[in-house]
């Protein structure tokens, strides 16, 4: 099975919170990302998406064709997205697109659990960075590519 978290792309800070829409720079975002995705994604990949409309108008830049459902919504759990999208027994493909901190939540539960080292393929980048602000502190994980997704 393979997992992929979309966060949705950058949107205003209106409210309620459940309307806020993407700016015109996260629909270009979004957009980016899903001409990255497009040639990339299996045929049957299931496509999850939270209920918000920022993450919907995200979705939509790659397809119509996903499922809105609260387990990956703005009030949801990692343990409920994980489940929505039967990790790890499912078989394919699910991309989820969901919010912040719950994809962090699904990310850090899926490298940490219990684990004292990965296990990086042969000639992968795993690429990360930190960023700290006057209160908080966060390190991103910005990519995982591995060779076999890069081909010339």
């Amino acid at each position: 099975m393979e997992l992929i978290l979309w966060r949705h792309a950058e949107a205003d800070d209106g409210f309620p919170d459940a309307a806020r829409k993407l700016t015109e720079k996260g629909v270009q975002q979004a957009r980016n990302i899903a001409q990255w995705l497009k040639p990339r994604l299996p045929k049957n990949t299931r496509i999850l998406v939270s209920p918000a409309k920022r993450t919907q108008q995200t979705a939509l830049a790659l397809s119509n064709n996903f499922e809105t459902t609260l387990e990956v919504g703005t009030s949801t759990t990692a343990d409920r997205v994980l489940a929505a999208a039967s990790w790890p027994y499912e078989e394919g493909t699910i991309l989820i697109v969901g919010h912040q901190p719950t994809l962090g939540n699904v990310a850090a539960s899926l490298i940490c659990p219990d684990r004292t080292g990965f296990s990086i393929k042969k000639g992968a980048i795993w690429w990360f960075s930190y960023k700290q602000n006057a209160d908080t502190e966060n390190t991103i994980l910005r990519a995982v590519i591995s060779p076999d997704i890069v081909k010339t």
